[in-house]
Order: C-alpha cells, then sequence, then structure tokens
C-alpha cells in the first residue's frame, strides 16, 4: 500500500489514511507505516487529536503513552518515528478514526489558512529537541487521572504537529506557551490542594 503523500493537506491527508483504512480496527503500527517522511508531526497529531475531546475517556489513555514514547524520541533526536511491539499493536476503531478526521477537519484546515513557514529555526535541529522536552511533559499530563485533563495538553500538542508538519515556528511557540501554561496551572493548583489538606488535618 503506497504511503500518503507528503504535499496533500493535512486535513487531507487524515481522510485518505480512513480511506486506506481496511477492517474494523487498525493498529497504532499499521497508522506509522503509512505515513511519509514528516512522519513524526503526523504520528503526534494523530495521536493528540484524540486528546483534544473533552470528557473522553478510553482514546485518550490508549494514545497517551505512545505519544509520550513518540515525544521523548524527538528530545532525543531521532529522526524517524518508531514503537514498541506491545505500544505498535495498541488498536483504534476505524469508525473512531474517521469521526476523528471529520470532526478535525475544519479545525485543521483553519490552522493550514494561518501557517506559513517562519521562524522555521523552532522545527530543526537543535531546537527541535527543546520542543521535544515540552511535548514530553504536555504528554505525561494527559495521563493525569482527573476529569477534563487531556483537553488543553492535546490542544497544545495538535498546535505544535502543525507547526512542525508546516515548518512554523509561529505555532510550535504558540503550543509550547499554552502546554506550559497549563504545566504551570498543575502544579500551582497540586501545591495548592496540598496545602490544604495539610492544613485541614493540622499538620
Amino acid at each position: 500500500m503506497a504511503s500518503i503523500p507528503q504535499d496533500m493537506a493535512i486535513s487531507d491527508r487524515l481522510a485518505q489514511l480512513v480511506s486506506d483504512s481496511d477492517g474494523e480496527a487498525v493498529s497504532l503500527n499499521w497508522i506509522l507505516a503509512q505515513l511519509h517522511e514528516r512522519a513524526f508531526g503526523l504520528f503526534l497529531l494523530i495521536l493528540a487529536l484524540p486528546c483534544c475531546i473533552p470528557f473522553l475517556y478510553g482514546l485518550p489513555q490508549i494514545v497517551a503513552l505512545p505519544l509520550m514514547f513518540v515525544s521523548g524520541q524527538i528530545l532525543l533526536g531521532r529522526r524517524v518515528p518508531w514503537l514498541p511491539s506491545k505500544l505498535s499493536a495498541r488498536t483504534v476503531s476505524t469508525d473512531g478514526l474517521g469521526n476523528l478526521s471529520r470532526r478535525s477537519a475544519p479545525w485543521l484546515k483553519r490552522i493550514e489558512a494561518f501557517s506559513r513557514p517562519r521562524l522555521s529555526a523552532l522545527t530543526h535541529a537543535p531546537m527541535d529537541r527543546l520542543v521535544g522536552l515540552g511535548l514530553v511533559l504536555f504528554s505525561a499530563s494527559i495521563l493525569v487521572p482527573l476529569p477534563g485533563t487531556n483537553t488543553v495538553p492535546g490542544f497544545a500538542v495538535v498546535i505544535v504537529a502543525m507547526g512542525l508538519l508546516q515548518r512554523d515556528g509561529v505555532l510550535v511557540l504558540i503550543g509550547t506557551i499554552l502546554g506550559t501554561a497549563w504545566i504551570g496551572t498543575l502544579i500551582i493548583a497540586g501545591a495548592t490542594l496540598a496545602s490544604l489538606i495539610k492544613t485541614w488535618i493540622g499538620l
């Protein structure tokens, strides 16, 4: 099966991925095999999109660990994403992938219309390693077992992934700022909660 053409619009690439899928579910390894040389950006995008849906449970938990694993490879300077067998064997339903493609297409088209190559140094080595560090942290925060905690970091990863795909450092910056603000909010909220608990129990 041919890989998805690099010059195809990102929203169309997702639709093509769904069209090429066969059966009721596809594995993450199958998805990765269909992608072009910009597989890092596309794979991050596909993994992060389900995390943007508020109060969606199940699919974000399936993709969160692979998302963090792939982000770590950007941090380490790897050029082609890879997943170990246990993570690559995870599956998503074809219907779910199709629904995700349809729901995300209008938003992705808006981002594509806004984006253009600029501050491209942020999308290349060595600066992309710093971006990878941020992505690892954002991905880890998706695993926080609280309602709605996947949405904001999911958006952050999607914006960064679009920036990497479009060679748009401005999008990378916007996504990084959003994700960093979210991490800061979690830390402050956690510290405040811990202080309240200590006060309540008299420590």
